[in-house]
């Protein structure tokens, strides 16, 4: 199912119609971890995408969108404000070094930039060849998470993570302070009610 702007009134924060809008969903977490989020332009009208819900929850996000961006663009968005960017990726088999883990102290969330990419793995990994920036930075792996709940939309593996998912959890465990946990409750609550909403519209058609 795809998101039909053509025809009906639009809403003008979660750009979905206004009669399938998600922004009661909507609860802001505020973290000290930056988060830009590159979503693949298929994903933009793919009504179970997740990432525009997540840049609406989450208080000074950034949202590009495309697939090959210009270098410009992208370092200047990647290295603002002089924070250090984290590519939410898994590492590439066989690389020397491990991923940095999402645990890098009280403190240290302040001066990070989470990097999600938002699509599918074959159109992430087009987007990684694509923006060879992107390959030059630390990544972040996330390593023994809860089960998804992203029951709408086919995985191809038991441990993958929506984009909201798994950025909640990073964005949670950056933190390195007592709010992580609560924020990332209240992100996972605002994303199981959107998930129900799209179910029940998949009941419906």
């Amino acid at each position: 199912m795809s998101i039909d702007c053509t025809r009906r009134a639009v809403c003008p924060t979660c750009l979905r119609p206004q009669t399938t809008c998600i922004c009661r969903w909507i609860a802001a977490q505020a973290f000290d971890t930056s988060l830009l989020i590159l979503q693949h332009p298929l994903e933009v009208r793919n009504a179970k995408g997740s990432a525009r819900l997540l840049h609406l929850c989450v208080p000074g996000s950034v949202m590009l969108t495309g697939e090959a961006f210009d270098r410009t663009v992208l370092a200047a968005h990647l290295g603002a404000d002089g924070r250090t960017p984290l590519l939410l990726y898994p590492q590439e088999p066989g690389a020397p070094a491990d991923p940095v883990q999402p645990d890098p102290g009280r403190g240290a969330a302040a001066g990070r930039r989470l990097v999600v990419l938002d699509g599918t793995w074959r159109k992430s990994r087009k987007m990684l060849h694509l923006n060879p920036l992107l390959a030059t930075l630390p990544r972040l792996a996330l390593r023994q998470m809860p089960a998804s709940h992203y029951r709408i939309r086919k995985a191809h593996a038991p441990d993958q993570l929506s984009s909201f998912e798994a950025a909640a959890y990073a964005l949670s465990a950056l933190q390195g302070d007592d709010a992580g946990p609560a924020r990332l409750q209240g992100l996972l609550r605002a994303f199981d009610g959107f998930v129900d909403q799209q179910a029940a519209y998949a009941k419906i058609s």
